[in-house]
């Protein structure tokens, strides 16, 4: 079996207006591959087609051409859905139902019943919080009730995968929190998650890998880390103020700026380019007591790809 819970190859997706005269593509050969076990973050502007690519993976609607599969099944096979769990943006319930009704509900629909269905609805209200109001109708509930409500709906079937469309979206910061530790458990029981988001913010603290969607297209694809570390380019502190020591040329060589205070940055190219410049600041009496490689903020980096992207479009 493959390690990837999700493999798309050239994914395309083009919706047509009335009478077909005007095409829209939602989704462009995207190639995509999603390890097991992770949480992978999928981020993208409005209209980038992020919920489109979740709808094409659980057959909600059919792609133009390419093709994928998730656990291992290609999307057209309706089996692999008792190992999914689905959390929509903007979710609804009855406002007469309780929480635990929903969870009835969705239980029952997933083929479970009796004491099996009873004794797991209890242990998901129990790992969303909720288990005080579980006889407490829907309409009762606050919108951090509501999208961990949502969660224990998504996970209601024991899922290997869970796809979560927005789900700390409206949510205040206390109840992000508590969905971020609930989404962290998941993934410590070998759950894999797959997260639509714009708050990056979010996404930053708690994904695996992320990919960058826009207009149909994905633009880049790493870690948190690969996405956001400035190629070569440091931040140093030094004892003193030493620096006028330095040649000139060497200062202008490797673009030495003062920041703040004691700190400095500077830029290299490469590896042996770091340790020669460690060198000479050295031998020219520089004491270096703090050395960091500077990064973007994954908001900065995006806004940054979209603004790249857009320009290439309007050339």
């Amino acid at each position: 079996m493959s390690l990837n819970v999700i493999e798309t190859s050239d994914l395309t997706k083009i919706y047509s207006s009335s009478f077909g005269k005007r095409k829209v593509e939602a989704l462009t050969n995207l190639d995509l591959n999603v390890s097991g076990g992770m949480i992978f973050g999928l981020l993208g502007p409005n209209g980038a087609g992020k919920t489109t690519l979740i709808k094409l993976l659980l057959g909600i609607t059919f792609p133009t051409s390419g093709s994928a599969k998730i656990l291992n099944k290609n999307i057209g096979n309706y089996n692999v859905k008792d190992k999914v769990g689905y959390l929509p943006e903007n979710h609804k319930y009855p406002p007469y139902l309780s929480g635990g009704d929903v969870l009835q509900l969705f239980g029952k629909l997933s083929g479970m019943d009796g004491t099996e269905l009873e004794k797991k609805i209890d242990e998901m209200l129990q790992l969303v919080q909720l288990s005080k109001w579980k006889k407490t109708k829907v309409k009762n509930y606050s919108k951090g009730m509501m999208q961990r409500l949502g969660l224990a709906q998504a996970m209601i079937n024991d899922p290997d995968l869970i796809f979560l469309d927005e789900p700390t979206d409206g949510v205040d910061p206390i109840g992000r929190k508590e969905i971020r530790d609930i989404l962290i458990e998941l993934k410590n029981k070998g759950k894999t998650i797959f997260l639509n988001s714009h708050l990056l913010s979010e996404v930053e603290m708690i994904t695996d890998r992320v990919g960058i969607l826009n207009k149909g297209k994905l633009l880049r694809e790493g870690t948190v880390k690969e996405l956001t570390e400035k190629k070569e380019e440091y931040k140093i502190a030094i004892e003193g103020d030493t620096v006028y020591t330095l040649p000139a040329d060497f200062v202008l060589k490797i673009n030495l700026k003062k920041m703040d205070k004691d700190y400095y940055s500077f830029k290299v190219d490469n590896t042996l380019e770091l340790n020669n410049a460690l060198d000479v600041l050295r031998n020219n009496g520089i004491i270096i007591k703090e050395m960091t490689q500077q990064k973007n903020t994954l908001e900065e980096m995006f806004i940054s790809l979209i603004k790249e992207a857009e320009k290439e479009n309007v050339q």
